[in-house]
């Protein structure tokens, strides 16, 4: 159904290693140039293809991407117009007005300010779940995935596949999954749950292969909560132990980050992935 992602890809020819690296003093710098190069390429691809197909994620790392991309947007209605939208996780059981949603954050940062083509939602609250990620995953088959804008978590998972539940080579796009302990704590560490017994055990992800066949990757990573897992994204052997590790393979991923979360990369790991500005 996927490729193998773990096969050998090429490099960008303008970085030495994949992902291309920026890292940035303060966090909201780092929000502003990620939106600059999403936009730019959203304007690229609305040019050349007519329509975009891009997937957004929805936690407080990425508070900073969407306040600069806002302005970007409304400035070229026209363009955002024509873009379709969809999100990568959420919570089993909570509805789109539940203040901890994905699809709530994702409404109050950005599509609330900004008029696109479409958003399609995952329904988390679905009275049959396993029929609502077969639902999903349909949509998801339809077109490719032009960008897929993500985050890393604290124990390097993408959307929420989290290390006991990642699968390289998963054979579905969207699956319910039981959350790893250390996810369900950083929901508490960001702010978003009172304790680790308010946040929910299970939720809706899409899984590695949809991020290995889209066309690009723009990960946006701020806060020494981080540190260790952008460590272990750029360096750890390739695999499920660091799911984050799945950026090395693909041919156009962008990592983002602040000094916070670059801190625990030694001279040599930057120069090797930086960006070569």
């Amino acid at each position: 159904m996927f490729r193998d992602i773990m096969s050998t890809r090429p490099f960008s020819e303008t970085s030495t290693k994949q992902p291309r690296t920026h890292i940035f003093e303060h966090r909201s710098t780092m929000g502003e140039t990620a939106a600059k190069i999403v936009h730019e390429e959203i304007v690229r691809l609305i040019t050349e293809q007519g329509t975009a197909r891009v997937i957004m994620a929805c936690a407080p790392s990425q508070d900073d991407f969407y306040a600069a991309l806002i302005p970007l947007a409304q400035a070229n209605a026209g363009i955002w117009s024509k873009v379709h939208i969809f999100h990568m996780d959420d919570y089993v059981g909570l509805t789109a007005e539940h203040p901890q949603s994905f699809r709530h954050y994702l409404k109050a940062h950005f599509l609330k300010h900004v008029e696109v083509a479409s958003f399609s939602p995952l329904q988390a609250e679905a009275a049959d779940i396993e029929e609502e990620t077969k639902r999903y995953d349909a949509l998801l088959a339809e077109a490719p995935i032009d960008i897929i804008c993500m985050g890393i978590g604290e124990n390097g998972h993408i959307a929420f596949n989290d290390p006991p539940v990642a699968d390289f080579s998963d054979p579905v796009r969207v699956k319910v999954v039981e959350l790893d302990p250390a996810c369900r704590q950083q929901q508490v560490n960001d702010g978003c749950f009172a304790s680790v017994d308010a946040v929910p055990q299970y939720a809706l992800s899409l899984t590695l292969p949809v991020f290995a066949d889209a066309k690009m990757l723009a990960c946006m990573v701020p806060t020494r909560l981080k540190a260790q897992a952008v460590l272990n994204t750029l360096t750890a052997p390739i695999g499920t132990a660091c799911p984050a590790t799945l950026l090395r393979t693909h041919p156009r991923a962008y990592l983002f980050l602040d000094e916070a979360a670059a801190s625990l990369l030694t001279e040599e790991t930057r120069k090797d992935f930086s960006n070569g500005q």
